[in-house]
């Protein structure tokens, strides 16, 4: 039987957990305003790149500017008659002592002297809540990130509880990806984590042998019950921005490396009554099939821990004719593709003579039906001359004349 063969070959190979994650960003802000007011400028373009303070917009300030102006009075007046009841108090200080007024009078302008240094207390923290109500007409951006659409436009009014924000920003650099996995690898999970720091790849289907590399930062601190599955978070740097918020990958965390393991390809394992097997080439062309313990598999190469090992030949197709002791006859890959390619040429060559060979073909097709139908045309002509040679019966005029004589 022809078949294709494989050497078992020895060599190390990751552990790895594979699924299915889904970027998220490492931080996210809905800036929102903290003042009523109309908006009078955003400071930025929608998708760009954003630096921590920032400024992003300016509400208009006006009314709480002059909120500020009127603090501020009240506080210059307070402090003046502050002034006043502490002159008074020194001067009565001087007349107790010399019993010219009474401790009771006294008393009563050293209260006024504290009542207006109590007032003049508040109207600084007046103040300082009319400066920061004022500094929320500019807005900044708390982080280092990208923003997204412009959700309120320049000149509407804003509010201190609206449920809208006026845009989100997605901090790309560094990024996560969450995913999870099932609960039966917890074990091997925290056994490898307290051993060192795990590694984990994403990649996504046009960039597939070129994943991104980060380390696991988060396991969950509960199994999800609906599910059986422990949710993860990975860190990634993100440097090229190839991985974006919201966007699914293929996740590979790595527990550990096992080097020196005997490793084939996937497809050369068959399962049959008695569990897996492989068919192994022996020196006089014949097959042994030979019982094998599975290990695990990663990328289409499966790790083999008993049954097998390196540098043993294995079919890798064409098994299903195959029985213990068959006789098998190598196929070379390369022949094989390259006749596959020349049957695929001669198949275009016969496709494009069929095409150039239609017309002929129609047109004959076409010439035979003309004659077939002159012929017809003609057979007719012949006919009608005879009917109107014969009389109204059918019959010759000749015989019909006689008839008529007799």
């Amino acid at each position: 039987m022809p078949v294709m063969v494989v050497n078992a070959v020895q060599k190390s190979v990751p552990v790895q957990l594979r699924t299915v994650g889904n970027v998220e960003a490492y931080n996210t802000v809905s800036v929102k305003s903290q003042v009523t007011g109309v908006l009078q400028k955003a400071h930025f373009k929608e998708g760009h790149d954003v630096k921590e303070g920032q400024l992003l917009f300016t509400i208009d300030a006006r009314p709480l500017e002059a909120a500020l102006k009127q603090v501020e009075a009240n506080l210059a007046r307070d402090s003046a008659q502050l002034r006043n009841w502490r002159e008074q108090l020194k001067r009565y200080a001087e007349l107790v002592d010399k019993q010219y007024v009474s401790r009771e009078q006294y008393d009563q302008i050293k209260t006024n002297a504290d009542a207006a240094e109590a007032v003049v207390n508040a109207d600084k923290a007046a103040v300082e809540n009319a400066k920061v109500q004022l500094s929320y007409c500019y807005i900044y951006s708390p982080i280092n990130g990208r923003v997204g659409s412009l959700l309120v436009n320049e000149g509407n009014l804003v509010r201190v509880n609206d449920g809208a924000p006026l845009v989100v920003i997605n901090q790309l650099n560094p990024i996560r990806v969450t995913f999870a996995v099932p609960e039966q690898h917890l074990v091997d999970l925290k056994r490898h984590m307290a051993k060192g720091q795990l590694h984990v790849d994403a990649s996504f289907a046009p960039e597939e042998g070129r994943p991104e590399q980060g380390k696991l930062e988060f396991v969950d601190n509960a199994v999800d019950r609906a599910t059986g599955t422990v949710k993860l978070k990975g860190v990634f740097a993100n440097a090229e921005r190839r991985l974006w918020p919201g966007q699914f990958v293929n996740v590979a965390l790595t527990l550990t490396t096992q080097s020196d393991v005997v490793v084939i390809p996937s497809e050369a394992i068959q399962v049959g009554q008695d569990g897996q097997h492989v068919f192994v080439v022996k020196a006089d062309n014949r097959v042994e099939m030979r019982p094998v313990t599975l290990a695990w598999t990663n990328e289409g190469e499966a790790v083999i821990s008993k049954g097998l090992s390196a540098g043993e030949q294995v079919v890798r197709e064409g098994q299903f004719l195959l029985g213990p002791g068959s006789r098998i006859e190598v196929k070379d890959p390369t022949k094989t593709a390259a006749e596959t390619k020349s049957g695929a040429r001669r198949g275009r060559g016969r496709a494009k003579a069929d095409g150039e060979n239609q017309e002929p073909a129609k047109k004959i097709e076409a010439d035979a039906a003309g004659k077939a139908s002159d012929g017809a045309v003609g057979e007719g002509r012949k006919g009608r001359g005879g009917r109107d040679r014969a009389g109204a019966n059918g019959e010759p005029k000749g015989k019909a004349a006689a008839r008529g004589e007799s």
